[in-house]
């Protein structure tokens, strides 16, 4: 089981830590144009292709899960239909998108308060890179699949590949072809379609004989199995809506306080990042398990993959708690050589070393229930922890300052895996009473 559980993990692990790179290549080359108005235009459009993708990750989380049910029945057909159907919808938001962009581009940027030159360089970014739109969807519905088929290399290959194609297209436009902001915003939507098309390629290759002939398309907009869709994929795009506006909050709120506490928020967040992209690769395995134990029927293969996840859980737990507490400060000096901001982060630092004990449950129990189609157990969760964020903080903002700000945080990641573990608990006992 501990094989599976790596096989599956460390790849979703290594193509979690290059996703960022995207936007850090981007920074660096735009760094070395000689004017800030660049990493800043860089910066909000980034941010706000984050936010709209992230609103749509339901199409790789919920195709996950469907898949590895599918694959655990042995279900064909239906493991085909669900990749035609979220790659399909997928191109079916991104056409909105398109359609649409100006109006959300003009909303967007109204919201922002950046200087003009900023925001012009800016939407020149957004202007080029929406048009990724499709490519980024429907890659989320080939992510999504190929782990719910227990395949979490090939989503690794792609991850890798759109790096080197960005870095080295990005590093053409900027530098050999004089372009500044529309090179980046260029190299970024080739690598996107690169991306893609690598996907395509691959499940071409290695799973179209296999599945050939297995869809019927009159099903792919079945009534029942639509709805199933919609019904898994609200809940988790509703889930997102309440994670941005706990992460958008708990920026802004930071900022108010000012430039200072800002800034040591965003470097202890850093470390919390850190431990996400890890266990988000356990939970990625979680969810290709979960779903295949469950469509197989396999009641003690999936508390057995339980109990081993949940051992890697703990004691990744425990490695991140010791290694922050021993090296962590280190870290920070790497990120900034600001004597206040380090000094000032200190008395927060142990916030920090609470993270992965308050945090690891909610990651996984979001994995094992996104393979188990259990959304609305996540949802319930989400909003639970949501509201208690709020009410914390509230309640003790007056007196504690900024440490309201992260004891609610603690609470609010907390809350979600213990909520989730008494919810999907209460289910399997009642499912074994009747």
């Amino acid at each position: 089981m501990n094989r599976k559980i790596l096989q599956l993990a460390f790849p979703s692990i290594v193509s979690n830590i290059t996703v960022p790179l995207l936007g850090l290549v981007d920074v660096a080359i735009v760094g070395h144009l000689g004017a800030a108005s660049y990493i800043g235009a860089i910066a909000i459009g980034s941010m706000l292709f984050n936010i709209i993708y992230w609103l749509f990750g339901f199409l790789r989380m919920g195709t996950s899960g469907m898949t590895s049910q599918a694959l655990g029945r042995r279900d064909l057909q239906d493991v085909t239909r669900v990749l035609y159907r979220a790659v399909g919808i997928g191109f079916f938001i991104s056409l909105l998108l398109l359609l649409f962009q100006y109006p959300i581009r003009n909303v967007a940027f109204s919201l922002l308060d950046t200087t003009e030159a900023v925001e012009t360089l800016a939407i020149s970014y957004f202007n080029i890179c929406v048009w990724g739109a499709p490519a980024v969807l429907g890659l989320y519905g080939f992510s999504g699949w190929f782990i719910g088929m227990q395949n979490s290399r090939f989503p690794m290959f792609v991850a890798i590949a759109q790096n080197v194609i960005n870095i080295v297209v990005s590093l053409l436009f900027v530098f050999v072809l004089g372009m500044k902001v529309e090179g980046v915003a260029l190299g970024t939507l080739i690598a996107q379609y690169a991306g893609f098309f690598l996907a395509l390629y691959l499940w071409f290759t290695y799973y179209r004989k296999r599945l050939k002939g297995q869809v019927c398309w009159q099903d792919l907009i079945d009534k029942v199995s639509m709805r199933r869709f919609f019904q898994v994929n609200s809940d988790i795009f509703f889930r997102t809506l309440c994670l941005v506006a706990v992460t958008t909050f708990f920026t802004s709120t930071g900022a108010k306080q000012g430039d200072v506490i800002l800034a040591v928020n965003t470097l202890l967040m850093q470390l919390f990042t850190l431990f996400s992209y890890i266990m988000d690769g356990f939970a990625y395995a979680g969810e290709a398990l979960a779903g295949r134990y469950i469509g197989a029927q396999n009641s003690k293969g999936f508390e057995r993959m339980v109990h081993f996840l949940f051992g890697w859980g703990v004691g990744l737990a425990l490695f991140f708690t010791l290694l922050y507490g021993l090296g962590g400060k280190n870290f920070l000096s790497l990120l900034t050589n600001d004597t206040l901001v380090i000094r000032e982060a200190g008395g927060y630092f142990y916030w920090v070393l609470a993270i992965p004990f308050a945090g690891f449950a909610a990651f996984l129990w979001d994995g094992i229930l996104i393979g188990a189609t259990e959304t609305r157990f996540m949802l319930y969760s989400m909003l639970i922890a949501s509201v208690c964020f709020f009410l914390i903080y509230y309640s003790f903002s007056g007196y504690l300052g900024n440490h309201a700000l992260w004891m609610a945080f603690l609470a609010y990641l907390l809350l979600r895996g213990i909520m989730e573990w008494i919810l999907f608990r209460h289910k399997q006992k009642r499912t074994e009473c009747l």
